[in-house]
């Protein structure tokens, strides 16, 4: 893909950074999310700063058109309304780069985005087309250029992967169980990683529904050998099935515990659509490591319905009290109402601030989805010790995202936002996985 017009810097602190016209997708593309120039004129369009220029030197730098200020006039594009995702970077970050970046995008499938039209009313028709949403999604992955890439509600995997290929990447894909068409897929970076281990989990198996998980275990081809794992997952959507969510997580990360014990304690990081709020219990136990179900209503695990919590000595009865059935779906034990897991995980997003304007109270964005049912957050990339995020792209501010009718718009290919994050290795491992003496 090539750029049609010549683009300069506006806004950055530093005068006469330029690329000249004809830059390859790594230089232009990276902003203004491939918008064609037609495009830009109208409406409301979606910027960001590319990774690979976006440092904590240079937060604020956006992109312009000079041909099209020319032709439009600048009072127009002045006025155009542009919904800007940042960067934005640790406070104590210094000079060193990432050792990696991963990104995180559930790209609405071909077959739900035609299935389920009634959540996207407002939508123009060709937007939701799959052929013009697949070159946003192919622009989005050029810009960030992370060397690692997990996607869900991926069905047209072919297209995926030619163009991934043609990038440099590898990718491993897992169908879901069932008659589904979609499922989850992992690229990465063939000249940075090799994959030693991959597992898919069917949760089929489990009895936990159609769903189903990845984990790969990557070792750095360049510098100090590190290996760590990735792991992949689009939970149930059904907002009143709670306790199989916890099911379907409890089980992701007993596996990939499992998994990076047997490689040394190695660090970890899962990514996805959780299809769970902020607020919800099922955060509560990814974030805590722990979580008491008699203190929550079956039904309101998700968050993603209203409720009113308990607290654990409430006299007020459940309106969804719980079965000794459901209690074994989610914790894996008959009767038994705890649960736990051995990994500590953080969030990716809660642990560099952002925005007042695009987080909430607890540090995660105030919304990943959008559509004529649901603004909210359900996406997260979550992390164990061993890494440290440096800076992640914040998304949008709800005020923002009411500007529009809902996803997928005009520069934005799924009714989900991506998220993007940047890692640093915080422990020397040895080739064999195992912590360093002394670290």
């Amino acid at each position: 893909m090539n750029c049609e017009s010549s683009w300069r810097w506006v806004g950055s602190r530093s005068a006469g950074a330029a690329t000249s016209g004809g830059a390859s997708c790594r230089s232009c593309f990276l902003v203004v999310y491939g918008l064609s120039r037609s495009n830009v004129r109208r409406g409301v369009v979606c910027t960001s700063v590319p990774r690979d220029v976006a440092g904590p030197e240079d937060r604020q730098r956006t992109w312009a058109d000079p041909e099209e200020e020319k032709r439009e006039g600048r009072g127009r594009w002045a006025r155009r309304q542009e919904l800007q995702r940042r960067w934005v970077e640790v406070e104590n970050w210094g000079s060193d780069g990432a050792d990696f970046a991963i990104v995180s995008h559930n790209i609405l499938g071909d077959h739900n985005a035609s299935k389920h039209r009634d959540l996207y009313p407002n939508i123009p028709f060709d937007y939701m087309k799959w052929d013009r949403r697949k070159e946003l999604i192919f622009q989005d992955i050029c810009r960030w250029n992370a060397e690692i890439v997990c996607l869900q509600e991926v069905d047209r995997y072919h297209d995926l992967l030619n163009y991934m290929r043609s990038e440099g990447y590898a990718g491993t894909f897992k169908r879901r169980t069932g008659g589904s068409t979609d499922g989850c897929a992992i690229f990465w970076r063939e000249n940075e990683f090799h994959l030693l281990e991959e597992k898919s989990i069917e949760f089929k198996s489990f009895h936990l529904r159609d769903n189903i998980a990845q984990l790969c275990i990557f070792e750095t081809r360049k510098g100090n050998t590190r290996r760590f794992l990735v792991g992949n997952i689009h939970v149930l959507f059904n907002p009143n099935r709670g306790e199989i969510k916890l099911g379907q997580i409890r089980i992701l990360l007993q596996n990939a515990h499992a998994l990076a014990q047997k490689r040394g304690g190695i660090p970890v990081v899962l990514a996805g659509d959780f299809n769970s709020t902020p607020q919800s219990a099922v955060y509560e136990f990814l974030s805590t490591s722990e979580l008491n179900l008699a203190a929550h209503d079956r039904k309101y695990l998700s968050g993603q319905n209203k409720h009113h919590p308990l607290s654990v000595t409430s006299t007020r009865c459940m309106d969804y009290p719980w079965t000794n059935e459901e209690l074994r779906t989610a914790t894996g034990h008959w009767g038994c109402a705890q649960l736990e897991h051995s990994l500590k995980l953080q969030s990716a997003y809660a642990s560099v601030k952002g925005a007042s304007t695009t987080r909430g109270p607890k540090g995660e964005p105030l919304a990943t989805t959008y559509h004529s049912k649901f603004l909210g957050t359900v996406d997260y990339v979550w992390y164990s010790s061993g890494l440290s995020p440096l800076r992640v792209l914040d998304t949008l501010s709800l005020s923002d995202l009411r500007k529009i009718d809902g996803l997928p718009w005009e520069g934005i290919g799924s009714d989900h936002l991506a998220l993007a994050c940047d890692f640093v290795f915080t422990e020397k491992h040895t080739e064999l996985g195992q912590t360093a003496p002394g670290k």
